[in-house]
């Protein structure tokens, strides 16, 4: 089994949401006592938050790619950022290893191609609707993303920080959500992406939205546990 590096604590309501999946899907495959072998550094949200409001995405991808480094150098052989809004610095993350940064955008355009969807909104943080990292890769990989109007993408980023990240789940929330859905099916969406590894604490079942969802979370973390297995172990496990 290859050994998972995990840059988490961003929130750790998420992170914790990454460690049982991961550790739920060895186990299913492996049987047994099975878990995975992964490393985690947890880092101060705090810290985070304060240079993603100041703009300092260049400290911010310092501190990541120092996470980064210090999980390559104790033998993580590949890289998850647990955070879907930080992949806006994944290229210098990357650049500090020397190991695969298994990319959230790319796992989730692979799981919506592999639906025959191309038309979905994405609901995430301000920065990840705004900034353009997104939805520009995902047009290279010939997803065409729609994000919420300036209203609903307040309210999303909101829940998301004042609510999600404390723990708090509140079904108003849950309701709004919902019908920021409903919009955009009537403006021809095809499908949503949960892009906020929060958002899957709100959005329980992506089966049971006005369309077809996809949550970026337990697609991130499929794509590191098929990693850390290989086909080998699939074999195996089969056996």
């Amino acid at each position: 089994m290859r050994k998972i590096g995990l840059i988490g604590g961003m929130s750790f309501e998420s992170t914790a949401v990454y460690y049982r999946l991961i550790n739920e899907m060895v186990r299913e495959r492996l049987g047994g006592f099975a878990s995975a072998d992964l490393l985690l550094h947890s880092v101060n949200f705090a810290e985070i938050v304060d240079m993603q409001k100041a703009g300092r995405w260049d400290l911010a991808a310092e501190h990541l790619a120092r996470s980064a480094r210090g999980l390559n150098a104790a033998g993580a052989e590949c890289v998850l950022i647990c955070t879907n809004t930080m992949h806006l610095v994944a290229p210098e993350v990357q650049a500090a290893v020397d190991v695969p940064l298994i990319h959230v955008i790319d796992e989730t355009a692979r799981a919506l191609i592999s639906k025959g969807l191309n038309r979905p909104l994405l609901l995430a943080t301000r920065y990840t609707m705004e900034h353009g990292f997104y939805t520009e890769r995902m047009k290279m990989l010939g997803i065409d993303v729609m994000v919420p109007d300036a209203n609903d993408r307040t309210d999303i980023h909101n829940i998301i920080f004042n609510e999600l990240c404390a723990g708090t789940v509140l079904e108003t929330s849950r309701t709004l959500a919902i019908a920021m859905i409903e919009k955009a099916k009537a403006e021809g969406a095809d499908s949503i992406i949960l892009g906020c590894t929060e958002i899957c604490l709100l959005l329980l079942d992506p089966s049971g939205l006005p369309l077809p969802g996809v949550d970026s979370t337990a697609i991130h973390a499929t794509a590191a546990v098929d990693f850390a297995l290989g086909p080998s172990m699939a074999n195996q496990a089969a056996a």
